[in-house]
């Protein structure tokens, strides 16, 4: 006698059977996924083919100087990230273990800009809020080395930064003469430790970095830097350079070992136009007081320019459209070929969408991961071959396609079950579309506030194209972290969970709602 788990399997196999052929028989599911398939690949090589139509798109922002240029060689950190290492540096090599403790008096900027109506330049007086002045030791002089800083910020007091991507908060407040500030950097090994005080005399360990593998002697110093002003881009004009001028004295450098006493200086990472240094620092020494001009970042790339990985799959959205609109005929299919009733197939209603679920996810998966695996191998060549790419680990890459392709099929089966609850296929299509493709497309093409974007993203079914991100926000840098520059407000897995439970909840509400018919 066969038991009622192996009719229960057989039945459960006959439906899958029975959905696959319904899939693969239908005109219109096969060529509906065909076209989704198409758009994704060939929307999102169009756009990254248009990009580079000319100039980079985002690198120099309209400055003709700029645009004149060599295009400049990405830079690498210790992790692997891609990262900024511009500075003015005063230094002095350290051999072994040893100090340095300064004084800081004053941190003053000017954002120097070029609108794009006016001759010249434009100079307005500020600190970036992320200007930053202090010390540093460092591996060598080559740019993306390792290192370890205290310094003070614009607008974020005091800060013990390392190896780009890791950030200690401190001292709050601003500096000046009447509330300078005293920091100290020492080394012991590969131990680098910050401290930070108000008067000299009493200090507070801000933090420790261990800078595995550090030689017997490296770089320590001074150093300024400022990142780009973006604020005036915004009403129109360029983003500026926004150079940072600082004070020290009660420069004090204790080693073990002897050294050579001076000073050097490099403006550290300069671009050079007509072999001639642009915006450059500048170092004023006078009675034991180091007036230090620069401007740059020590920091992981921000804003990125669209020059990441998933811009090649902005073909995805459409691709995705097209397959929500699939996923509500495939829900129906029954209906459309006349030949098969719904209720003869197999005896429950429910072990028919669970099939279904399955079949669509499937080729969904399936045909969306062959055309974004290729999309984003020829898409990386084309920007590759204009210098502009952002490389990244091949475990993000691989999480960007194998999860966006699933996005699109999470975003099918959520379609598919929408219309097995309102049992409309137009009502089915409309909300599919409400609560995927129309957030995406709001915040994409700037159609709300950001505010109103940010909450889209956080809360609807198109949270899962966080899974997109390639690149982390990071707070200590002052960039634009928007949609278009590929961040969301939600980590990667977060925003994919998002989507998964809608899915589920829309596919659990479905089967709950559904009752085998009787014969």
């Amino acid at each position: 006698m066969i038991g009622p788990e192996k009719i229960e399997g057989k039945s459960f196999a006959r439906a899958l059977r029975v959905e696959w052929t319904i899939f693969r028989k239908s005109r219109v599911l096969l060529l509906g996924t065909a076209i989704a398939a198409l758009l994704t690949l060939l929307i999102g090589l169009r756009a990254v083919s248009n990009s580079y139509g000319g100039t980079d798109p985002g690198r120099c922002n309209g400055d003709p100087i700029c645009l004149a240029a060599p295009t400049p060689v990405e830079l690498v950190g210790p992790d692997g990230e891609v990262v900024d290492d511009k500075f003015y540096f005063v230094y002095q090599p350290l051999v072994g273990n040893g100090s340095i403790t300064v004084r800081l008096t004053k941190l003053s900027g000017e954002f120097v800009t070029h609108p794009p109506n006016a001759r010249g330049v434009v100079i307005v007086s500020g600190v970036q809020p992320w200007a930053k002045a202090g010390i540093i030791i460092k591996e060598n002089l080559k740019q993306g080395s390792p290192y370890a800083a205290m310094m003070i910020t614009g607008s974020h007091g005091v800060r013990m930064q390392y190896n780009f991507t890791h950030d200690i908060a401190s001292l709050p407040g601003s500096v000046s003469a009447t509330s300078p500030r005293w920091l100290r950097l020492a080394r012991s090994g590969d131990m680098l430790t910050g401290y930070a005080s108000t008067n000299g005399t009493q200090w507070t360990t801000v933090g420790t970095a261990d800078l595995a593998g550090l030689p017997a002697t490296v770089q320590i110093g001074l150093f300024v830097t400022s990142p780009f002003h973006q604020a005036m881009a915004e009403s129109g004009g360029s983003d500026s350079y926004s150079p940072a001028t600082a004070v020290f004295d009660h420069v004090s450098l204790l080693q073990d070992e002897a050294s050579r006493s001076v000073w050097s200086r490099d403006d550290f990472g300069v671009a050079m136009y007509n072999g001639k240094p642009y915006h450059p620092g500048s170092l004023i020494e006078a009675g034991g007081t180091f007036t230090v001009i620069g401007n740059g970042d020590i920091a992981p790339l921000g804003d990125q320019n669209n020059q990441t990985i998933e811009s090649i799959l902005i073909g995805v959205v459409v691709g995705l459209l097209v397959m929500c609109i699939m996923a509500v005929l495939f829900m129906s299919a029954e209906d459309l070929t006349g030949r098969i009733s719904f209720a003869k197939r197999v005896s429950s209603e429910r072990r028919v969408l669970v099939a279904k679920a399955l079949v669509l996810g499937l080729v969904t998966f399936s045909t969306q991961l062959v055309v974004i695996v290729v999309a984003v191998q020829l898409g990386k060549r084309i920007m590759e071959a204009h210098g502009f790419f952002h490389e990244v680990p091949l475990l993000i890459e691989l999480r960007l396609m194998l999860g966006t392709a699933a996005v699109v099929a999470l975003a099918a089966v959520f379609a598919l079950a929408l219309e097995a609850v309102f049992r409309h296929r137009f009502v089915a299509i409309i909300a599919a579309l409400a609560l995927t493709v129309v957030p995406f497309i709001l915040a994409f093409v700037n159609l709300v506030p950001d505010a109103v974007s940010r909450w889209l993203l956080l809360l609807t079914p198109a949270a899962g194209f966080a899974i997109q991100q390639s690149f982390p926000a990071y707070p200590q840098v002052d960039a634009s972290y928007t949609l278009q520059g590929g961040y969301y407000p939600l980590a990667p897995w977060a925003g994919f969970a998002v989507l998964c439970g809608y899915t589920l909840l829309a596919l659990g509400l479905a089967l709950f709602l559904t009752r085998p018919r009787r014969q």
